[in-house]
């Protein structure tokens, strides 16, 4: 259609929309992911600048050829620092009220743009403007989390054919990023976690030569990055014949996440669904071993907001794609999570993780 916005101008819009609520005239945008959702730019140096007479992509020549095959704006390349040559074009535009990303800029970087101010010229800090923004996806970003979901799950599923007992946590983790990879992922969205025994109960488990052992609980925290969207997934498996107790944690927690899960739907407040998953669990005597919240926003970030949490009162909109990951951790004994991936819709939720929740038994 002519004149319909790309993709990066439509999302650019509201960037301007809020520069001038702000009485800003221009926003310097230094974060990696905040780059990317603005321009498409991938690049591991990058920085823009965003105002009403346009935006400009700052990098260095390393870059050159690839920024401008991925972005629709215009690119400056830098012979030395960034920042330096972005204030020096900011001051032949005559643009004197810039806003910075106040929690993705380095005191370094802050000291190079404050030097580069001209005369009546200033910094002022702001914190989510794009990050509010990223929070509602398009059909085009669902679409891509979506394949990110299913390619993920897929990974696990083929990993797990391959778990065994006497088999490490890091012989897993990496038997996971390798059927990853190989169904088209560029890495991980995060370090698995993959927790044996007692260590299941330890939330962000890292890794260790600790082996698979009989009677042990296994908790696998999994997620991929598919062209720069993540993917997030917890799935528990149990080595032999699961106890009463094992049984007992297991169902608790899986009807507080269908709690939290029923929960979501447009209008309804983060803190809302953080309180349908903390009731079950509380109902069952396990509110104390409950300590994260029930989720987060995903995309571009493997922890985007909102934060489904206790004192979150973000409104949940149709667009969103959060997860939904309820956990119980008992030291010395073990912890279970079950964690899915879900857009809202315009009448509650869709859950985008198609692997099973049921607790898989592997043979010992």
């Amino acid at each position: 259609m002519p004149g319909a916005l790309s993709e990066f101008e439509s999302r650019r819009r509201p960037v301007l929309e809020a520069l001038a609520q702000r009485k800003l005239d221009a926003l310097i945008v230094a974060s990696a992911p905040n780059v990317r959702y603005l321009s498409g730019f991938t690049g591991s140096n990058g920085a823009l600048l965003v105002w009403p007479g346009g935006t400009v992509l700052f990098t260095d020549p390393r870059y050159e050829i690839q920024a401008a095959q991925e972005t629709d704006c215009r690119v400056k390349v830098a012979r030395g620092a960034l920042y330096p040559a972005l204030m020096k074009f900011a001051a032949g535009k005559k643009l004197k009220n810039l806003g910075f990303e106040a929690g993705r800029v380095s005191y370094e970087a802050y000291e190079q743009l404050r030097i580069g101010l001209t005369l009546n010229a200033s910094l002022t800090p702001v914190s989510g403007l794009v990050e509010i923004i990223r929070m509602v996806k398009s059909e085009a970003e669902i679409a891509l989390i979506e394949q990110s979901v299913r390619l993920n799950s897929q990974a696990y599923e083929k990993a797990m054919r391959r778990a065994r007992p006497g088999m490490s946590e890091f012989e897993l983790a990496a038997e996971f990023e390798y059927q990853m990879r190989r169904l088209g992922a560029e890495k991980p969205s995060f370090e698995p976690v993959i927790a044996a025994g007692p260590r299941s109960a330890l939330p962000h488990a890292r890794p260790t030569s600790n082996r698979l052992g009989k009677n042990q609980l296994l908790l696998v925290d999994v997620g991929a990055s598919r062209e720069g969207y993540a993917s997030d997934m917890t799935r528990m498996a149990f080595l032999g014949k699961p106890g009463p107790k094992v049984k007992r944690l297991y169902q608790a927690v899986l009807e507080a996440q269908l709690a939290a899960l029923d929960a979501v739907r447009p209008g309804v407040r983060a803190e809302q669904v953080d309180r349908a998953a903390r009731q079950v669990l509380r109902a069952a005597g396990l509110g104390a071993a409950f300590v994260h919240s029930t989720g987060h926003g995903l995309g571009l970030e493997i922890h985007e907001p909102p934060r489904i949490g206790k004192r979150d009162r973000t409104v949940l909109a149709a667009g969103m794609t959060i997860t939904v990951e309820p956990g119980v951790y008992l030291e010395g004994f073990g912890g279970v999570r079950i964690e899915d991936t879900v857009v809202v819709t315009g009448s509650g939720c869709r859950i985008l993780t198609p692997t099973s929740k049921e607790l898989l038994l592997l043979p010992f």
